[in-house]
């Protein structure tokens, strides 16, 4: 067993009650099921917050859910050209970073490949035959993120005409890095949020653990387990071991580099974590591990080669690698 730890925050063991009960919660939401372990402290109303978890996702899908059609999201892409949306503020947060990170990676995290995504089978339309060269022109042409005016001070987003967005590779971690901030505003200091497979956690577990999570491998990788300590961190994972090759490079229009099998990212918000490992796997082994470099991102990469599965890690995440001793 390899294990990941972070720098240990020098107050997490103040206030902290070993007797706390562990409170699971759980449920549905964007197509996926969302998870909380908690330590409840004394007091906490348990019902109520559970309500508000539920209220809290169901928002947020009702304003970026592309598989909704009446979300404000799928609203936004029906729009005429040149018309503008006011977008409430998680919308706006999300829209802020998409683009920041899409800049930053030079177009490999695109929140504007709506087009591309249904086109391919993989958006609410549902499964297709592989598109034809034409048709691959014509969505590109309508979509990619330097065709959207963002106004971050007014909070509003304009509609260049046929512009679909596609916030699945940034949306989860964003609702993450919500319900944490939720379950903190509750009083409860010690939290693991899930999902989907995109984590975040907060404080310790009541015996003074960490929260522990293993990272996601391929099932035919003949690779040791890897478990990270989630504290203060978020850690998301993007890979085609499961749905197959589902990620869309926004830079041709097609499928990413099948080599790279796997990435993770461990980052302070489960929103960016998502969004760079989407970014890095479309960035391909090479690249990616570049990128990932540069922004100085903790990123472990999983990719195919003739030899079998290759494991890499970017700088920042091997310093997190330490030695188990006992």
């Amino acid at each position: 067993m390899r294990i990941a730890v972070p720098p240990l925050v020098p107050d997490a063991l103040a206030a902290h009650d070993p007797s706390a009960p562990v409170q699971d919660l759980s449920g549905e939401t964007m197509g996926t099921i969302w998870r909380v372990r908690l330590a409840r402290p004394a007091g906490l109303d348990v019902a109520r917050l559970e309500a508000a978890i539920v209220a809290r996702l169901g928002g947020l899908v009702a304003e970026m859910s592309h598989w909704e059609a009446g979300s404000l999201l799928s609203r936004f892409n029906r729009s005429v050209a040149g018309s503008w949306t006011a977008l409430p503020p998680d919308f706006a947060a999300v829209m802020a970073a998409g683009l920041d990170l899409a800049a930053r990676s030079d177009g490999a995290f695109d929140p504007a490949i709506g087009a591309l995504v249904d086109l391919w089978g993989f958006g609410p339309p549902g499964p297709t035959p592989p598109p034809a060269e034409e048709a691959i022109a014509a969505a590109r042409a309508r979509s990619g993120w330097r065709r959207l005016a963002f106004d971050a001070e007014a909070g509003r987003l304009r509609q260049p005409g046929g512009l679909s967005l596609d916030l699945s590779g940034i949306a989860k971690g964003g609702a993450v890095d919500a319900i944490v901030d939720l379950i903190r505003a509750a009083g409860v200091r010690d939290c693991l949020v899930e999902i989907g497979g995109e984590l975040r956690g907060h404080g310790l577990r009541p015996d003074r653990d960490p929260w522990w999570v293993d990272l996601e491998t391929p099932p035919d990788a003949a690779l040791p387990p890897l478990r990270l300590a989630l504290h203060e961190i978020a850690v998301a994972t993007s890979g085609d071991y499961v749905r197959g090759s589902h990620t869309i490079d926004p830079r041709i229009g097609r499928p990413a580099d099948p080599r790279l099998s796997t990435v993770s990212v461990v980052h302070r918000s489960a929103m960016l974590a998502d969004a760079w490992a989407s970014a890095l796997i479309v960035a391909g082994p090479e690249a990616g591990l570049a990128l990932a470099r540069a922004e100085r991102l903790a990123a472990r990469f999983v990719a195919r080669s003739d030899a079998g599965f290759v494991e890499t890690f970017s700088p920042a995440f091997s310093e997190l690698l330490v030695t188990p001793t006992g």
